[in-house]
């Protein structure tokens, strides 16, 4: 009688890997394809899902870009964005820096201060926020919302830039020293040219938040004129709520900025992402 053992089959690893990657590049192309097939169908279309439109109707972004004003809005997240990510980011960046090379007193609970914030929603300080504001003046204006987006973007800037700092090998740090660098120079040319892809993808991070933003501009910016884009998508929404072609329009105009950073920084982005992972 034969004892052979029957070897077990051999399970097709390979596979893994490719249909976790297609279930998420499907969960996250889905929603964008509706869109786009919702705005492209006639004016006023009632949809309850999936149908492929008849004909390309363009006209609905010509509307919606006219009743909403996009161009002033598109402008007002633009000036926004651009006075909030390059502070933000040297901030965190000089912070993190900072916390991780430096014998700063009192560092640890400094940052265990700072994180903090990482707990806190937005929603429980934009109250008491609005009013520190507007006590000194800077409601309605762009200075006072780019400063509300900075502090609440900041834990998790020096969050990311100190775990980055700290990876850097210390002899590296104490051999800049040792030749008369600065703390300064050392930051600048012997850390930062590595660190490129940790200060792209914390920069196209602040980007996305500040320009996704919606409750601080609702509530700091009162004057339609300084709307951003998110909170003037809300209010045309609320005006053209059944009208789901003219919605999906809008909200592609609205988003097609952050794809197109994300697409122009995309390698930066993903060598960012991968290096914080292997290091960690």
């Amino acid at each position: 009688m034969s004892t052979r053992r029957r070897t077990p089959a051999r399970r097709p690893r390979g596979l893994a890997a490719p249909l976790v990657l297609t279930l998420f590049l499907t969960a996250v192309l889905i929603p964008f394809l509706s869109l786009l097939l919702a705005s492209l169908q006639p004016a006023g279309t009632p949809l309850t899902g999936f149908a492929l439109p008849d004909g390309i109707h363009l006209e609905n972004f010509v509307h919606a870009w006219s009743a909403a004003g996009f161009g002033t809005l598109l402008r007002s997240s633009a000036v926004i964005a651009l006075a909030v990510v390059p502070a933000a980011v040297a901030c965190a960046t000089l912070a993190g820096y900072a916390l991780a090379t430096m014998d700063v007193p009192g560092g640890g609970k400094l940052y265990g201060y700072v994180l903090l914030g990482l707990a806190i929603p937005t929603e429980v300080t934009v109250i008491p926020l609005y009013y520190d504001l507007r006590a000194l003046g800077l409601t309605n204006t762009v200075p006072g919302l780019a400063l509300a987006e900075i502090a609440a973007f900041m834990p998790f800037g020096v969050f990311w830039m100190r775990a980055h700092f700290a990876t850097v090998p210390r002899s590296l740090i104490e051999a800049a020293r040792l030749d008369g660098a600065s703390s300064w120079t050392t930051l600048w040319r012997v850390l930062m040219p590595s660190s490129r892809p940790a200060v792209t993808t914390l920069g196209v991070l602040y980007f996305v938040w500040s320009w996704n933003q919606f409750l601080l501009p609702l509530i700091l910016i009162q004057d339609p004129a300084g709307r951003t884009a998110p909170t003037g998508l809300g209010y045309f929404t609320g005006q053209y709520d059944v009208d789901v072609p003219l919605l999906a329009a809008a909200t592609l105009i609205v988003i097609a900025p952050v794809v197109l950073v994300y697409l122009f920084f995309q390698r930066h982005f993903i060598n960012g992402v991968l290096s914080g992972a292997l290091k960690g």
